[in-house]
């Protein structure tokens, strides 16, 4: 038991992955698939539970587990809380709890040949497990139990309520809800999702990115709606300056936004933040290395990536080579098509020397499967999406 339990320690990059993958899987955890935060946060929580019960096992082969309340399942039923979900989604859970037992059974056929010992070990190790998620499941229930009654009191509450009906279209009228969110309805909106995907984020940084964003909209304050843990929604009038922002996200290191349309009205209020949320789950979806995108910068790209396999057979096969060409070739070629093919205005705006230019273009031309020339929408599609993407 303890042997195994030493093996359990260390899984394999691929148990991680399927076990990730079935946890997220199926239209019960869609919500919890395509919300970055809550993807993240099941992620560590099944790392979390994986070793919680494997080191227990390592102290004490066969005793009884404790449930494991710390804060890794704790985080993400507070999340899970915030976002409108309620107990059913610990179904993921159960379905963690299939792949672990399918993992540990194929452990436990390596440690003897002796039949009988094996169907004690894995007698004793299943009823372990089994009443670990349990116990497990049960204490999160309870803790977000207590979430909600927490949420349902104060103007957190009221504020999330009537974002809510406001996203969803629900009949609210603009004066009431002006009145319980404090901001103006009539003016044009741009709004931002920001957050941290580190687990260890100082939680002041999502607050001083929402004032940043503000300010660089020449307002005093945003609009702000805590999601989650480590989640802001904001909503600011005006549009936010796009070099501003960058400077002010500099000093945060562990933040990131994603910032929507911006548009007037109620209608501009919602479809603000449907596209800053599309946008979010661009950048998580694609990987993608960057802390700040707007969404007219990355419209194209969110649609053209939707599914991921296909987007980046579109990549491979119209860039060949060039996909994995130094940037610097890659960044000249994308920044000469959006300057409509002007070699003196690309030069400039890549501050460097117009004959260099010249001669990465050349040598892009050369790795291309085709020549620009004969292909150049295609061509500059693509490398906006490799802009985007993060490595592979």
């Amino acid at each position: 038991m303890r042997r195994g339990a030493e093996i359990a320690l260390t899984p394999s990059p691929e148990w991680l992955a399927e076990l990730d993958a079935a946890t997220l899987a199926g239209e019960a955890r869609r919500q919890m698939a395509a919300d970055p935060v809550l993807a993240a946060g099941t992620r560590r929580t099944n790392r979390s539970n994986l070793l919680f019960w494997a080191a227990s096992n390592v102290r004490a082969p066969g005793e009884p587990v404790p449930a494991n309340d710390t804060e890794a399942p704790l985080a993400v039923a507070r999340d899970m809380i915030r976002r409108g979900l309620d107990e059913s989604a610990l179904d993921a859970y159960r379905v963690g709890e299939s792949v672990a037992v399918r993992m540990w059974t194929q452990i436990a056929c390596t440690l003897t040949d002796d039949p009988e010992e094996l169907r004690e070990l894995l007698d004793v190790s299943l009823r372990s497990i089994a009443a670990f998620v349990d116990d497990t499941v049960d204490a999160i229930s309870a803790r977000m139990r207590a979430e909600r009654d927490e949420l349902t009191r104060g103007t957190h509450a009221q504020r999330r309520e009537t974002v809510a009906l406001l996203i969803e279209g629900a009949p609210i009228t603009r004066q009431r809800a002006e009145s319980r969110l404090g901001y103006r309805l009539e003016a044009t909106h741009t709004a931002a999702i920001v957050w941290t995907d580190s687990p260890d984020a100082d939680p002041g940084q999502l607050d001083r990115a929402a004032d940043a964003l503000a300010e660089a909209a020449g307002q005093l304050r945003p609009l702000s709606v805590i999601a989650s843990a480590a989640t802001r929604w904001l909503w600011v009038h005006g549009r936010p300056d796009a070099d501003r922002t960058r400077a002010a996200l500099e000093h945060l290191p562990d933040v990131r936004a994603a910032v929507g349309s911006t548009a007037p009205g109620v209608d501009g209020f919602r479809r603000s933040h449907l596209d800053a949320l599309t946008t979010q789950q661009m950048l998580t979806r694609l990987t993608s290395p960057s802390r700040l995108a707007f969404h007219h910068e990355v419209e194209l790209v969110a649609l053209l990536t939707a599914d991921p396999e296909r987007a980046d057979r579109f990549v491979t096969r119209t860039l060949g080579a060039l996909e994995t060409a130094p940037p610097e070739i890659t960044e000249t070629l994308r920044v000469f098509i959006e300057e409509q093919c002007n070699a003196t205005r690309a030069a400039a705006r890549l501050f460097t020397h117009r004959n260099t230019l010249l001669r990465r273009l050349t040598r892009a031309d050369q790795l291309l499967p085709r020549p620009l020339a004969r292909n150049p929408i295609e061509v500059g599609t693509a490398l906006k999406v490799l802009q985007w993407r993060g490595p592979r």
